[in-house]
């Protein structure tokens, strides 16, 4: 029996992609550099099943049928060079390799052209959902050579997720496609998430709502237009109590975020293109910072604030908090679709960005309720420049942005911080205002270095002898 499909790499990922394309019908290889690994997971949650372990490389090629098509989930970088110069002297022309891990996209694009030169497909495939997508049915971004998409098509789209019965994953484009809008998709949940940790700071210290209380506003969040996986995750996280100190779990977390680099990414490439992204920037700084633990407890002895504020109105207050953060929610996301607009027209790729809302719907951890609104503003207005511009979001933002402004306000008066929807405020403002003060800052250019500049009456480029 030979297999349709092999993966190497077992950690819990690899694992549950595996047990999810047999639970298809599919008789997967497996292959993991630690032997020990593939005996745990042959002898327990593979038993009985149409997987067939291996134990060196060589077998592992030998176990797959022809043309062979194998998954990489291994961390990304050198280990995923390491795996490919590995296999290379064991594959045919034809063979196809797929990286479903987080790599850096122009990596995907340098893997691909060195693979074609030998013949094999390379094909680069964003997966997103964590442990219970990849078992249940993740949301899967692939890109590379279209011949080597018609042949994994069946397996791919069988094992993603389902909405509506369409399936979170299709073809995306060329060499690269699938990881710079899997890079996208992790910017964007930074943002999402740091919004969202925002709204329970400002609830919590301006309003001095407990932690419970917190459970249930989240949760009722949930059943509306705000309904997403973070915000459905967030309300069971604060009902979790810790055994140990009778407190909210929450409470006893150390305030010190972690990152794998894919939001910084996201925000060296807007950088890099040109793209105004602040909200998904400001989420990679807020991480950063967090980790200045040590340096914060110093300083909070030493740098002071303002005064606590007067008495809030909590039921008024919780309902700008909640527009606060949709309406700053869609601007990260515009943001992130801004990007991969860019990177359409700077790499020549044709992404479709109603597709890609479409496969964001399920799967993954940014799946939200209003991705079906970005699917239809992409697929009903063509060439839509921003998101803010799209009817229905255009009205959201109007009538939520008094209460973002009082709620943003109020947090600069207390003194607390919040980044994520402060930022959103201002990319509103700038996108908004027909004239800025860049005139000022291009005449210093010119002043300083001969930039030179353009002027609003005349057509040309000038430059004046300041002194």
């Amino acid at each position: 029996m030979q297999a349709d499909i092999g993966l190497i790499g077992l950690a819990v990922m690899g694992q549950n992609l595996v047990l999810n394309m047999e639970g298809k019908g599919y008789t997967v290889a497996v292959y993991n550099r630690t032997a020990q690994r593939t005996e745990e997971f042959a002898a327990q949650r593979a038993q009985g099943k149409k997987i067939i372990p291996t134990y060196s490389l060589s077998d592992f090629v030998q176990a797959l049928a022809r043309p062979r098509k194998i998954m990489v989930m291994v961390k990304a970088g050198a280990p995923v060079d390491a795996v490919i110069d590995e296999l290379l002297p064991l594959l045919e022309p034809g063979d196809i390799v797929i990286d479903g891990g987080n790599s850096y996209y122009q990596d995907t694009i340098r893997r691909a052209k060195a693979l074609a030169e030998k013949g094999i497909h390379f094909l680069g495939a964003g997966i997103s959902g964590g442990e219970e997508g990849a078992l249940k049915g993740p949301s899967i971004m692939p890109g590379g050579p279209r011949e080597a998409w018609d042949q994994v098509a069946p397996i791919l789209t069988a094992i993603a997720a389902k909405v509506d019965g369409e399936p979170c994953c299709a073809y995306l484009g060329g060499d690269g496609v699938g990881h710079f809008v899997k890079m996208v998709h992790n910017g964007i949940e930074y943002g999402d998430m740091q919004l969202i940790s925002e709204a329970y700071f400002l609830m919590k210290h301006l309003a001095g709502i407990s932690t419970a209380e917190m459970a249930d506003i989240f949760a009722r969040w949930n059943e509306g237009e705000l309904q997403s996986y973070l915000i459905e995750i967030t309300a069971d996280i604060l009902r979790r109590i810790d055994e140990e100190t009778a407190q909210p779990l929450v409470e006893v977390i150390l305030d010190e975020a972690g990152h794998k680099g894919t939001g910084m990414w996201t925000s060296q490439v807007a950088l890099e293109l040109g793209v105004p992204a602040p909200t998904i920037t400001e989420a990679v700084y807020a991480r950063y910072i967090s980790a200045l633990k040590n340096e914060r407890v110093a300083a909070s002895q030493v740098l002071t604030g303002p005064a606590a504020p007067g008495a809030i109105d909590k039921e008024a207050f919780v309902e700008e908090v909640r527009q606060a953060l949709y309406a700053s929610k869609i601007c990260s996301y515009a943001q992130g679709f801004a990007l991969l607009s860019r990177a359409a027209a700077e790499y020549g790729w044709e992404l479709d960005l109603g597709t890609i809302a479409s496969l964001w719907r399920g799967g993954c951890i940014i799946r939200a309720q209003f991705l079906d609104r970005i699917r239809e503003a992409y697929h009903s207005v063509k060439d839509l420049r921003n998101l803010l511009l799209a009817p229905y979001f255009r009205d959201v933002v109007t009538r939520s942005q008094a209460s973002w402004r009082r709620v943003v306000a109020l947090a600069a008066n207390a003194g607390l911080p919040v980044p994520g929807l402060s930022s959103a405020l201002n990319y509103y403002d700038l996108y908004r205002h027909e004239r800025l003060p860049a005139n000022l800052l291009q005449a210093q250019r010119d002043y300083f270095g001969a930039h030179t500049y353009r002027r609003i009456d005349k057509e040309g480029v000038f430059h004046t002898e300041w002194v």
